[in-house]
């Protein structure tokens, strides 16, 4: 793993180019809170926020390494949604690491695809689709991340949803560093549940 130095000049490298507190946190799959401390830690000081850094690279280097994690949610999610006996009309990939694994979940379960984008500018007030694929409205739709650090940017996701007359019928990320089991009322599931305790 890398030490606290190493992330912390990657995040000052990220900031150099331009990059928001929040775009810096989902490259580094950290919490935003982690991420201002890192930069501003010279001036601060004082302890960390509590954090784990998820690193998956080893996966996202290689597309049959995501088609394997995409197997593994979209069992998952299938799992879950006969448990609850609900279906869903598509799914939703977060810009940008939850893209890759909402299309080939997209593909394995015969469902449309839609692209969300969350907007560094409103930081966590609402994003936007993509218009070149499918749209949300009236759709019930699970939606797919790689992280869950916060889970502002799946709330967001839900709500913005929710305004075009959609439903978000769950949630299946990678890797969830939180103790929550819903987000905004939507269950959530993840391959790996990673907390500091």
């Amino acid at each position: 793993m890398k030490d606290v130095n190493a992330i912390a000049k990657k995040a000052l490298d990220y900031k150099e180019k331009g990059l928001s507190e929040k775009e810096i946190a989902d490259e580094l799959h950290l919490s935003p809170e982690t991420v201002t401390w890192l930069l501003t830690r010279g001036v601060k000081g004082g302890e960390p926020p509590k954090d784990v850094k998820i690193g998956w690279r080893s996966i996202g280097v290689y597309g049959n390494r995501i088609g394997f994690m995409a197997a593994a949610m979209s069992d998952i999610a299938l799992e879950e949604m006969e448990k609850r006996q609900m279906d869903a009309d598509a799914v939703i990939g977060v810009a940008i690491n939850g893209i890759p694994l909402a299309a080939l979940i997209s593909e394995e379960l015969g469902k449309e695809l839609i692209i969300y984008r969350p907007s560094q500018e409103r930081h966590g007030k609402g994003g936007a689709f993509s218009s070149n694929y499918a749209s949300p409205q009236g759709k019930k739709a699970l939606i797919v991340d790689d992280v869950v650090s916060t889970g502002d940017t799946i709330k967001a996701a839900i709500s913005d949803v929710h305004e075009l007359g959609g439903t978000i019928v769950l949630a299946v990320v990678l890797v969830n560093k939180t103790a929550h089991d819903e987000l905004a009322g939507v269950p959530l599931r993840a391959l790996i549940r990673a907390r500091s305790i």
